[in-house]
């Protein structure tokens, strides 16, 4: 292990010390042995590096809370090694951390492989939906679904040892650090950015995969400059794992052929070349007789113009996504008409962008102030919706039981036995594993 802060990566190195650096990214729930079968053949050309996502495989479970932070972590450990340059190879989660790194280092990155990848892997609802079932239930359900989605059937039922070492994988993952990858995963979009990657891209998927299929790769290829597609038949979503060997293939032709020349080694830069200068000889002109000229006023100055506050709304917007979800805020606004548009704008502008916004309170602090003043209103119907917002801002099923039982005694029983009806249908219908 490094000693390099803050909180570095779990990692291993495979491979000759003096051969270039390949880095292998995982997938959401896996350990670096997802990369076992590719290992061998990968390591007589390059020092291959593995890194554990935090909380998964005994690793320490110090929590990142987008992609942006866990690419951070990774540079942070490869710079207390001395690792400046490198190829990556990143699957699902490991592939956004790729494309993150090839457009905020790309001084970094020499040759990208992004496996199972899209550039928005699903919807923030999605991946917040499953940080509650999680935090309601821990991994087990999540565990035992995961090879529905990761291999085809006919795999699964053939590879009853690999089956098995999925769902175990998965289940000894910390939750805290689960959630945060979920949250993670929920915020990343860079599908206005990609055609920024700027490092030669192989963009590999397996054919039957149902999680991030042909389609999402085919957008990534459509926006990244220099990208080929490489589709694997008979493979699922942990194509790495179910075709090892087509995947080890097309990896060994891609970094074989398409690695960027190192920068320079001064400069940490390639060397451009200047542009020449000419001198440019001209024949000496007569000189002229100076004229004289009316001093003109001094120009009247405007007074600076003070700013005024930024426009909140779309900061609310952004709140109310994260907190209602995309679905819910969506079905709001395409509702509205030229008789309720201006409410939907005010309650962005103001209750989202100016109040849910301020840092005094976290988000699970004023779901719970939300909750109880909604119990005292008897809102039935908005107290439905902050129950599920309640539970995506990180509160538990026993932890809004709570809320309600204090609002019992300050709202009156009556109000709170309401209350209690539609919580309990809203979290039943939240945190029941969809098998």
């Amino acid at each position: 292990m490094s000693e390099t802060p803050p909180n570095p990566l779990q990692y291993r190195f495979d491979g000759p010390e003096d051969a270039p650096v390949l880095i292998l990214g995982p997938s959401l729930g896996t350990t670096w042995h997802m990369w076992d079968r590719q290992v061998p053949e990968l390591a007589q050309q390059w020092r291959v590096f593995r890194f554990d996502l935090p909380g998964h495989g005994g690793a320490p479970a110090h929590a990142v809370g987008s992609v942006s932070d866990l690419a951070a972590r990774l540079l942070a450990t490869l710079d207390g090694l001395g690792v400046q340059r490198f190829g990556y190879a990143g699957c699902a989660l490991g592939g956004a951390v790729g494309v993150e790194l090839a457009l905020r280092h790309p001084e970094r990155v020499a040759s990208l492989a992004l496996i199972a990848a899209s550039p928005r892997f699903g919807t923030a609802d999605e991946f917040r939906q499953r940080g509650v079932i999680v935090r309601t239930n821990g991994l087990d359900p999540i565990a035992r679904t995961s090879p529905d989605r990761w291999f085809t059937s006919g795999f699964a039922a053939a590879q009853p040892a690999i089956t098995e070492w999925a769902v175990q994988m998965v289940r000894t993952t910390d939750p805290g650090c689960y959630i945060a990858a979920c949250e993670a995963l929920a915020a990343f979009d860079v599908r206005a950015e990609v055609s920024l990657v700027g490092v030669p891209t192989l963009v590999l998927v397996g054919s039957d995969d149902q999680v991030t299929g042909p389609a999402e790769a085919r957008t990534l290829v459509a926006g990244i400059p220099d990208a080929r597609l490489a589709v694997v038949p008979g493979a699922s979503h942990l194509v790495p794992v179910e075709q090892p060997a087509a995947v080890t293939d097309l990896l060994v032709r891609h970094f074989s052929t398409a690695w960027q020349p190192a920068y320079d080694s001064a400069t940490g830069q390639t060397a451009v070349p200047g542009i020449p200068v000419r001198a440019v000889l001209t024949t000496p002109q007569p000189v002229q007789p100076m004229a004289i000229a009316e001093i003109a006023p001094a120009p009247v100055l405007e007074p600076p113009q003070v700013m005024g506050r930024p426009d909140p709304y779309d900061a609310g917007l952004k709140v109310r996504r994260e907190v209602l979800g995309d679905a819910h805020v969506e079905r709001a606004l395409s509702q509205a008409d030229d008789f309720s548009g201006d409410f939907q704008e005010f309650i962005t502008r103001y209750a989202w962008g100016e109040i849910w916004d301020r840092p005094g309170l976290d988000r699970r602090s004023r779901s719970c102030v939300t909750l109880t003043a909604l119990v005292a209103g008897g809102h039935l119907e908005e107290l439905a919706f902050h129950t599920r917002a309640a539970l995506r801002n990180g509160l538990t099923p026993d932890e809004i039981k709570e809320v309600l039982l204090q609002a019992a005694v300050y709202c009156g029983v009556p109000a709170a036995n309401s209350a209690f009806k539609v919580a309990q249908q809203v979290i039943r219908e939240e945190t029941t594993p969809q098998e």
